[in-house]
């Protein structure tokens, strides 16, 4: 949709609400006079590959989703649209609706991190009862460890203190990932000293670099532990949907839960952020507060959201994923993705013609890591306070084992190639700049 479609379909979405507050609202009761599982039979069961048209969506809306109101339809649409993206991603059958499983809009990764902590969290102390072990829960809280990779996003350290448990991180390898036999042995360790593991968050994509914790040695280490297995794939989970990529993904199979940002990667406006769990019933136990007014006369027909996550209340989050996911198809979106990982490679080329720079991590996807070769931390963090200074282009650094490096990360839906070189040609002014300052400087 370019701009100019855009104005105009802007203008019929505010006509069409206009006319409905005006025209129609008295047209519709008060209750949807639909039955729970309406929407599945109007529905396609997957995703389409191809794009469709904006009117035929603007229909479906009128005769689709109207007829449903703002609850019926807002679950409803929800558990399709969480059941198109899994098979999109090809996950195992545990996490599509219909089973014990299922997947939910959260709003952030970070919240879903939380999420799964607290059913974790909930689960164990529920199980340590079972098996008679003594002790109040605030007590048995304190002795509970979740565990991360050293290059886990911050959100997994804060989950963790919001949950008054224990966070160890485990040092990762030299390509920074976080590997089972690392993971064992911080277990182990734990254990020796009276701790309780309980919850294990692996993640596929890391902010730092991009680099994947090994499921496939993570995995088993947790399902001989029984222990609880958060993925946090917030950015890179995106990519698994083209072929190529959804290697990364392989061991979801000893997941009990999942988790990505289509508002990352996905053309998805904020917030949206997508969870699967294997066993819901497991949130919906450490969640479930059940008041009088909030009962009603389907309950157990279809999943009841407010017991899948923090807010009772919530947006109809899942319209604008069925909006994308349809006006793009799964070959558009996939398009979009690999678009930006050509573009992530031909910088990186850019800078191999650069003897002055070294790439620091290997190039996945849309993230480069890089920084001036042979050089100090100092100057690079100055190279990188200048380049945000000028004000042309923005980037953000890290740090991974005492080595200072610039992150180039592509993330717009509108980068092009033109967009790329101008970025190179800015980082290269000032970093020549930086260097003749500094001839003698290490």
């Amino acid at each position: 949709m370019d701009a100019e479609e855009f104005r105009r379909r802007g203008k019929e979405m505010i006509d069409y609400v206009a006319d409905y507050l005006e025209k129609d609202i008295r047209k519709y009761p008060p209750l949807a006079k639909v039955e729970p599982g309406y929407l599945k039979k109007l529905i396609p069961e997957e995703a389409p590959g191809e794009p469709e048209s904006y009117d035929d969506l603007m229909k479906d809306v009128s005769n689709v989703i109207m007829p449903g109101a703002a609850s019926p339809a807002c679950t409803e649409l929800e558990v399709i649209m969480m059941d198109w993206l899994a098979k999109m991603l090809k996950l195992p059958d545990k996490f599509i609706s219909g089973g014990k499983g299922g997947g939910v809009i959260q709003g952030t990764a970070s919240e879903a991190t939380f999420v799964a902590l607290l059913a974790a969290r909930n689960k164990m102390l529920a199980f340590l009862k079972e098996n008679h072990k003594t002790g109040e829960d605030k007590e048995l809280i304190g002795k509970l460890v979740a565990y991360c990779s050293d290059q886990a996003h911050s959100s997994v350290e804060r989950a963790c203190l919001l949950g008054a448990v224990r966070c160890h991180q485990v040092v990762s390898d030299d390509v920074d990932e976080m590997r089972g036999e690392a993971l064992e042995a911080a277990m182990k360790e734990d254990k020796e000293n009276g701790l309780i593991p309980f919850f294990v968050v692996a993640t596929l994509g890391t902010t730092p670099c991009c680099s994947y914790d090994q499921l496939l040695e993570i995995g088993p280490v947790c399902q001989a532990e029984e222990i609880w297995l958060h993925i946090d794939a917030a950015y890179a989970g995106s990519a698994f949907i083209c072929p190529e990529f959804r290697p990364y993904l392989d061991g979801i199979e000893f997941a009990d839960s999942f988790n990505f940002n289509p508002h990352k990667w996905l053309l998805v406006n904020f917030d949206c952020s997508a969870m699967w769990f294997k066993d819901s019933g497991h949130v919906v136990n450490a969640f479930n507060v059940d008041p009088l007014y909030l009962r009603h006369e389907h309950e157990g027909k279809v999943p009841d959201y407010r017991h899948w996550h923090i807010p009772l209340g919530r947006r109809f989050r899942s319209l604008k994923l069925w909006f994308v996911m349809r006006l793009y198809g799964i070959k558009g979106l996939q398009q979009h993705i690999r678009k930006h990982v050509s573009l992530a490679k031909q910088f990186e080329e850019m800078l191999k013609s650069d003897a002055r720079f070294v790439i620091t991590h290997k190039v996945t996807l849309g993230l480069v890591c890089f920084r001036l070769k042979d050089k100090s931390n100092d100057i690079n963090a100055e190279l990188l306070k200048r380049i945000n200074a000028d004000g042309r282009i923005h980037m953000v650094p890290s740090n991974s084992k005492g080595v200072y490096f610039l992150r180039f990360a592509l993330c717009s839906s509108r980068t092009e190639l033109p967009d790329i070189e101008f970025a190179w040609s800015v980082i290269t002014e000032l970093a020549t700049n930086l260097l003749d300052e500094n001839k003698n400087y290490e």
